[in-house]
């Protein structure tokens, strides 16, 4: 049993890019979909797709790099995790590296950018930062 498919999710994606591969597999859930939404809407990835495999639903993530073949994704970092619940408020959602990253925020009205989340006014739990 995971404990934290969020963080399992992100050094997938933390190694698969440091290895230059072109896709990654791994459990699918809504919350992955939607983190993997947020990720393509903001360029760190080419895009994604949920498939069945053998009767369990994957979450297949293809990746993207420039031209010469560097990561988009350099970094990744989970925020909030099981034992330690992170939560802003929308006077105080983080900027990550002045603005060149991303803080990807689970909100009552859906997962999105910090920076979505400040031009609606609402708060929620910090799920990770990108750049």
């Amino acid at each position: 049993m995971m404990t934290d498919p969020i963080a399992d999710m992100l050094t997938r994606l933390r190694n698969a890019s440091a290895a230059r591969h072109p896709t990654v597999v791994m459990p699918a859930s809504k919350l992955k979909t939607e983190i993997a939404r947020v990720l393509r809407e903001e360029g760190y990835i080419r895009g994604f797709d949920v498939q069945e495999d053998k009767g369990k639903r994957v979450l297949r993530v293809h990746l993207r790099y420039t031209d010469k073949k560097q990561p988009m994704l350099l970094g990744l970092e989970r925020v909030s995790r099981p034992g330690l619940r992170v939560y802003t408020k929308r006077d105080t959602i983080p900027r990550v590296f002045g603005g060149v990253g991303t803080a990807i925020l689970s909100t009552p009205r859906g997962v999105m950018t910090g920076e979505q989340a400040r031009r609606l006014g609402v708060g929620g739990e910090i799920l990770c930062k990108v750049w």
